[in-house]
């Protein structure tokens, strides 16, 4: 794996906050500038949220974490950065008078970015600036999209940066103001106001309007994949050709605005208070952090959306190494929806966390998924699990897998679970038969898989199992 880029982060509020956490824990040293005393709070307790929602995502871990700076001047920030994030207010003449700055002190080949949601480049660089937009939705640290524009070199560059940290760079083909997605959103905000304003709907409604119907969709398919399945068979040309006339109808009130006065802003103030007001921010953070990493790993299992994304990150990190003589087969951060009323991992999860170090250790034999596409793999016949110490959310989990046997058709693994401060928490032991997929038959493995079971067999004889050999004896299957 390519060294991680330096990064530089000059405006450390919620957007800089994540940008930092995004980088640093994909593995770049982070340098921090930002004259609020605050800052340094701010942005720690930001980092905590992605430390706790970031590696739940994945099933391998994350490289190890960059290290995190507060500098005393935006200089001493950007001096030796690959890669300079700006997410400072939204006023033209503090952006000018910041890239100025950068421009000035930053070396010559980094990347300059702005997480402006309005400003085009050609007025960012106005006073001979070099910066690009590179404009992320929070949270920075788990959402992928960043829209990119400006100089084609210069995206392009930061598109391979920011693939690299796990996140989909989309590059505008012409500059706007407001860029996609926040054009798309202005208009849903735009509407929301007039329906709570006119008293159709309060804050909470519209909300409930959103995530219990389209927003749903949304998610996996975006807007025109949506309608296109709306139109049934016929698709796209049928959804035209049936709601089309409907974009005369005087339906919303998207080309005026509501009067933006104190009344309003009470307003929504006001039922938005009522509607959430029981929570403090950082615990609708953390209830939102654990909402998407649902939603991601969902979308990952289906290989769609965002969770395409998160699925070829995750396909560069790696998990190795070995501990006490047996190669680790499994390391990841244990998410919350793996743990149970009492806080702990709940029991279904050990057996999962087995079957994901068997996976592992198929992997490791070759028996990957080129292999399985050849028509050949191994099926789980029998498993045992003994439960040794609890597990919580966020803690580092790693297994071993042991090789008792790997002759004829059968597969006989004993895998060890870890805490990240090495205590053993569980062994799974798993018996496996190898399997014919076109035939539904098992068969003994041949060929690479069948050398590597007989080398890891020999090099894992002399390692004591403590606690195996529960199994029931031999099955119908085996022969």
């Amino acid at each position: 794996m390519a060294k991680a880029p330096r990064v530089a982060i000059i405006g450390g509020g919620v957007i800089g906050g994540g940008w930092a956490a995004r980088f640093l824990l994909n593995g770049s040293d982070v340098a921090v500038f930002d004259p609020d005393p605050e800052a340094k709070r701010k942005i720690n307790e930001v980092i905590a949220n992605a430390r706790r929602a970031l590696p739940a995502i994945y099933d391998k871990p994350l490289p190890a974490e960059g290290k995190l700076t507060f500098c005393d001047s935006l200089e001493e920030a950007v001096s030796d950065a690959d890669y300079v994030q700006e997410s400072v207010p939204e006023r033209l003449d503090l952006k000018h008078k910041i890239h100025a700055a950068i421009s000035e002190a930053a070396p010559a080949e980094a990347v300059i970015g702005s997480s402006t949601s309005g400003f085009k480049p050609s007025e960012l660089n106005e006073k001979g600036a070099r910066a690009l937009v590179a404009h992320p939705f929070n949270p920075v640290y788990l959402l992928p999209l960043v829209e990119l524009v400006g100089d084609a070199d210069a995206c392009a560059k930061a598109a391979d940066l920011l693939r690299a940290v796990g996140m989909y760079p989309l590059t505008v083909k012409k500059e706007i103001d407001a860029h996609i997605a926040d054009r798309l959103l202005e208009a849903i905000w735009r509407e929301s106001l007039w329906l709570v304003k006119d008293g159709v709907a309060s804050t909470e409604d519209i909300d409930e309007a959103i995530r219990m119907g389209f927003g749903l969709r949304f998610a996996q398919m975006g807007l025109f994949e949506t309608y296109r399945i709306a139109g049934g068979e016929a698709g796209m040309k049928h959804f035209m050709a049936q709601f089309g006339p409907a974009l005369s109808w005087p339906w919303t009130k998207l080309m005026d605005v509501p009067e933006f006065n104190d009344e309003l802003v009470d307003l929504i103030a006001g039922q938005s208070d009522d509607q959430s007001g029981a929570h403090s921010i950082r615990e609708l953070e953390r209830m939102r952090d654990d909402n998407l990493v649902g939603i991601l790993r969902a979308l990952k299992v289906s290989d769609s959306g965002a969770g395409r994304v998160v699925a070829n990150h995750e396909a560069g990190l790696a998990v190795s190494g070995e501990k006490e003589g047996l190669p680790v087969t499994l390391d990841r951060q244990v998410p919350p929806s793996w743990t149970d009323y009492n806080g702990h991992m709940n029991e279904t999860f050990y057996l999962e966390a087995g079957s994901k170090a068997t996976d592992g250790f198929m992997e490791l034999i070759g028996a990957d998924s080129a292999y399985i596409a050849g028509g050949l793999s191994y099926f789980t016949v029998e498993s045992h699990v003994c439960y040794l110490d609890e597990v919580h959310e966020g803690d580092r989990l790693s297994a071993t897998s042991q090789l008792l046997s790997g002759k004829g058709k059968k597969m006989h693994l004993f895998h060890r679970l870890y805490r990240g401060d090495g205590t053993l928490a569980a062994t799974v032991e798993t018996l496996l038969l190898h399997m014919d997929l076109k035939a539904r038959r098992s068969c003994p493995p041949e060929g690479e898989v069948a050398r590597k079971l007989a080398d890891f067999e020999a090099a894992h004889a002399g390692h004591p199992a403590d606690g195996a050999g529960r199994f029931v004896g031999e099955r119908p299957g085996d022969r």
